[in-house]
């Protein structure tokens, strides 16, 4: 769009300045609003447009050959919105939040288990039986604070247990994703609790995924 404007001036800017002039122009009094778990920003006054013209009307015609550089820069907002409410249900649609095959993948490469509690016993991760159960879990509720009371509040200390004493290493989120996890398996085999910067979600299987998946 730059570019178009700069083609049809009689008198050119300098490119430097106008590329200055679009970035400033981009300031603007903005207000958030979250969408899907993602916050954006709609931009409603042109903060850097009023400086750059303070500026710019010191000197006669600079204004005038900038300003549409300018408007140009706030406008970059509007265009930085539209392109984030069209991306955000098309990522959901690729990466649903609800699905776990969103938050793992590459099992079969170097997907391993490691101990993270002192109550972990000596198990072996089937990753067969992980692959197959995947496609099937389904989102569960985090029971946070009944868990917390089992584990913390009803057992004598030294005989206590972790919910989940395990941590699954070597797996990535779904390519293209973005995703940063950390993914803690339950000590029946059974559950999948998998945290990201925004939340945690809980994922049940009807088999266990340690030793021979029984």
């Amino acid at each position: 769009m730059a570019f178009r404007i700069y083609k049809k001036q009689t008198n050119k800017p300098k490119i430097w300045k106008t590329i200055i002039v679009i970035w400033v122009g981009l300031f603007s009094f903005s207000f958030n609003w979250t969408v899907f778990d993602e916050m954006i920003k709609i931009a409603i006054l042109p903060l850097g447009v009023w400086i750059l013209m303070m500026i710019l009307k010191r000197r006669e015609g600079r204004w005038e050959k900038y300003r549409t550089y300018a408007w140009l820069g706030f406008l970059g907002n509007f265009i930085f919105l539209i392109s984030t409410l069209v991306s955000i249900p098309l990522h959901h649609l690729l990466y649903p939040v609800d699905k776990p095959t969103t938050y793992l993948s590459k099992i079969e490469n170097d997907a391993t288990v490691i101990h993270i509690h002192p109550s972990a016993t000596n198990i072996t991760l089937n990753k067969k039986s992980l692959l197959e159960q995947i496609p099937t879990m389904k989102e569960t509720e985090i029971f946070s604070d009944v868990w917390y009371r089992k584990t913390y509040m009803s057992e004598d200390p030294t005989k206590r247990k972790e919910r989940f004493p395990y941590q699954l290493i070597g797996t990535e989120a779904k390519w293209g994703s973005g995703l940063k996890t950390l993914i803690f398996l339950e000590e029946d085999g059974k559950g999948i609790l998998i945290s990201t910067a925004k939340k945690q979600i809980y994922f049940r299987s009807d088999a266990s995924f340690f030793g021979g998946g029984k």
